[in-house]
Parts: C-alpha cells; sequence; structure tokens
C-alpha cells in the first residue's frame, strides 16, 4: 500500500489529483470552522452532548452541527435528493429513459439531483432552526419575516450547495468517490478530540474492547471489498478488412460488494429522516402530537433493536438496489454480444443476461449479509456491554473510513496500472 502511494505522488497526473482532492478536503474544513451567527454556544454543546440523533447528525457533518458552521447540515440535502431521484428512475419512465441515453442521460439526472438538493436544503435548515429554537439554542427571534432568520437559512442552503459542489469535483476532477470523500474527512476530523477525551480519563477495558471489534471489522471489510467473482468470457476469431484477430479468454469480474460505502450513508440518511422531522414537534403545544413526536423519536433511538433491525434491513436492501442501478446485466450481455464475446456454455443475448443477473445475485446476496453484520455489530455490543459508551458510532465511522480507503487505494492502483500499460505500448 506504502508502495502505491509513492508512486502515486512520483506520477504527475496522479499526484495532481491526490493533491486537488487534499485541497477540497482543506476548504470543507475551513467552512466546517465558519459559525452561522445568532447561536448560544454552551447551549448547542449541551444539547448535541444530550441528544443521541443530533451526536450521529454531527458525526456526519464533521462536527459543523456542534459548531453550527455554514456545513452544518451536511450532504444530507444531496444524499436524500439522490436516493428519491433513483427511486423515481425505477417507476417514472421518463427518467428510466434518460437513464439510458448513456452519458447524455446521466449528466440529465445529475442535474435534476441538483435542482432537488436546493428545496430539500431550504427544508432542512429550516426545521434544524426550529428544533434549536425549542430548545433555547437560538439567541434571537425564529420567524420566517425576520431578516436573521432568513439570513440563517440561506447561510446553511449555501452551504449544502458548496458541500454539493465539492463533492462532485472531486468524484469527476480527483480519486473516488466525492460524498464518501467528505464523510470519510468529517470523521476522521473527529479523531484527535476523541483521543484528547480518552486521555483525560484512559480506560483501558474499553480501548482493548474497541480495538479487537476495530481489527475485526477491518479485516471483514478489506474481505468484502476484494472478494469478486470472475466470469470466464472468451472471444470469437473474426475479420477486419484483410486481417484476422484471433479469438482470446478473458473474465469478467464481479464483486462481491459493487455498491462500497454508499447503503451505509443511504440507511443512516433514512432512518434519521422520521427521528429529524419528528424532533421538530416534540415541544409542540398540542399534546397529542408532542407525545407522538417523542415516541416516534424515542422508537428509533440508536442501539434500540428496532434501530438495529431496520439499519441492517436498509444497509442489505440498498446494497442490491445500489448494484442494481450501477450494474445493468441487460447492458453488459449487449455489450459482449456486440464485440463478438460470450460465457462458455452460455448463449448470448437473453440468455447470458439472465445468467449475469443469477450471480450478480447469489453474490450480492453475500456482500449485503456481511456488510449489514458489520455495520450492526457494533450497536449489538453496545447493547450487551452499555459501558463501552460510544462504540456504536465509532464502529460505524470506522466501516465508511476503511471502505473509502480501500475504494481510494483501489483506484489508485488502477490509474497506477494504466500508465505501466501505456509505458509499455509506447
Amino acid at each position: 500500500m506504502f508502495d502505491s502511494v509513492l508512486n502515486a505522488f512520483r506520477a504527475q497526473d496522479i499526484r495532481r489529483r491526490v493533491l486537488y482532492v487534499l485541497a477540497l478536503l482543506i476548504v470543507f474544513r475551513f467552512l466546517a470552522a465558519v459559525p452561522v451567527p445568532g447561536i448560544d454556544k454552551a447551549q448547542l454543546k449541551t444539547f448535541v452532548e444530550g441528544n443521541a440523533l443530533v451526536g450521529l447528525l454531527d458525526l456526519f457533518s464533521g462536527g459543523g452541527l456542534s459548531k453550527f458552521s455554514v456545513v452544518a447540515i451536511g450532504m444530507n440535502p444531496y444524499i436524500n435528493a439522490s436516493i428519491i431521484m433513483q427511486l423515481m428512475g425505477g417507476v417514472v419512465p421518463s427518467l428510466q429513459a434518460l437513464s439510458r441515453e448513456g452519458e447524455y442521460g446521466r449528466n440529465k439526472l445529475n442535474q435534476y439531483t441538483r435542482y432537488l438538493t436546493v428545496p430539500m436544503a431550504i427544508l432542512q435548515a429550516y426545521g434544524f432552526l426550529a428544533l434549536l429554537n425549542s430548545q433555547n439554542v437560538l439567541t434571537g427571534s425564529f420567524d420566517l419575516a425576520s431578516f436573521t432568520t432568513l439570513t440563517q437559512i440561506a447561510t446553511l442552503t449555501a452551504g449544502a450547495i458548496a458541500l454539493m459542489w465539492i463533492g462532485e469535483l472531486i468524484t469527476e476532477r480527483g480519486i473516488g468517490n466525492g460524498i464518501s470523500f467528505i464523510i470519510f474527512a468529517g470523521i476522521v476530523s473527529r479523531a484527535p478530540g476523541a483521543i484528547g477525551g480518552f486521555m483525560v480519563n484512559p480506560n483501558f477495558t474499553i480501548l482493548i474492547g474497541f480495538a479487537a471489534m476495530a481489527i475485526a471489522a477491518v479485516a471483514v471489510i478489506i474481505y468484502i471489498q476484494e472478494g469478486q467473482r470472475r466470469i470466464p468470457i472468451q472471444y470469437a476469431s473474426r475479420v477486419r478488412g484483410r486481417r484476422m484477430y484471433s479469438g482470446g479468454q478473458t473474465f469478467l469480474p464481479l464483486r462481491v460488494n459493487q455498491a462500497g460505502v454508499i447503503p451505509i450513508i443511504f440507511a443512516v440518511s433514512i432512518l434519521l429522516f422520521p427521528s429529524q422531522i419528528a424532533s421538530y414537534f416534540t415541544t409542540s403545544q398540542v399534546t397529542l402530537v408532542a407525545d407522538i413526536a417523542r415516541g416516534i423519536v424515542n422508537f428509533f433511538a440508536p442501539r434500540t433493536f428496532v434501530y438495529i433491525a431496520l439499519y441492517f434491513l436498509l444497509t442489505v436492501g440498498f446494497t442490491y438496489f445500489y448494484t442494481a442501478f450501477t450494474f445493468k446485466p441487460d447492458e453488459t450481455a449487449e455489450q459482449l454480444r456486440k464485440n463478438g464475446g460470450f460465457i462458455p456454455g452460455i448463449r448470448p443475448g437473453r440468455p447470458t443476461q439472465d445468467y449475469l443477473s443469477r450471480v450478480v445475485t447469489r453474490i450480492t446476496f453475500a456482500g449485503a449479509l456481511f456488510l449489514g453484520t458489520v455495520a450492526v455489530a457494533p450497536n449489538l455490543i453496545g447493547l450487551a456491554i452499555p459501558d463501552l459508551g460510544t462504540l456504536g458510532l465509532g464502529g460505524t465511522s470506522l466501516l465508511i473510513v476503511v471502505s473509502v480507503v480501500v475504494e481510494t487505494m483501489k483506484q489508485i492502483e488502477a490509474q497506477l496500472m494504466m500508465r505501466n500499460y501505456e509505458g509499455f505500448i509506447r
């Protein structure tokens, strides 16, 4: 791994991409340190530390919520907009047609996702301000007719749009997935504070338990990311002009977990949504509404059996969903047919498509179970051993961090391999 990193910095184009990502992450951390005015910092800190849901949201915003910075709402609006667009893509015929139009269709869908992010960010910014106002965190009045409130909503919305832009720049011009990288940077930024807090009152029992679970989780995650099923592909001999090209044999690699860390991010976003909406009404003057809202918040509280079960099921479901979105058996079978390739023992066309669908379904089942198990294991340990504190959140963070690192290293190695092939051809 270290050799790959050193070789990446020796290659000018890869070094430029890596430094570009680092520069954008520094911009993100700078934005996370710029506070929104009109907040009682002491009251906000008390509220974040005493609310598990808000603490989890703060985790994925890189501490932006605890400081109530301009990026306090993080990538949640963009993630929610992406989920909505992908769900609509399966039921709206016009969006289905766009998804089949190649690069043009993907660009249009991405543009629609950006448009949808804006109202989602405005609604979420308003909701957060309403929640903070109910906890007496805002120093001024909360009123849409107030210039201060409108400024706060506009600032939070602009921060969410800026994060969306930074994430897309990382995806297009850098290395890795922009959404995952921003969440990764936010989680890693909390490590120095966590280490400092542990050293104030060290508990080596917790440290040993966390280290053992972390090593096991890292091993399982890497095993999942590296696991693949290789489908043999045979190419028939073909004639082009006056030259005959002999057929060759290669393989089609199908990864056990093609969705990477995205299912976890989607699952957490969906789980947070009901509690987030309900928390706005916990201080309602209507007793029935307030009781229902508090019941929903308690129902979806982290480390409860319902939360863990839904977390597992959503992770498994989104693994299948995102795999189906990224891997198209019909398109793969058609490309093989056009290029004269076939799977030995399988007819080209529809039989190849059906075969690839069956294989992907089987291996995705194994990957989804592994991913779901690793996701909920820290929460289960936290239920069994309550003294482990915030180990559940730490396990989720570790899962995302390791997945992002492994995926990024694979992309760097792929870039290095491409350079070696180019040098050999020249």
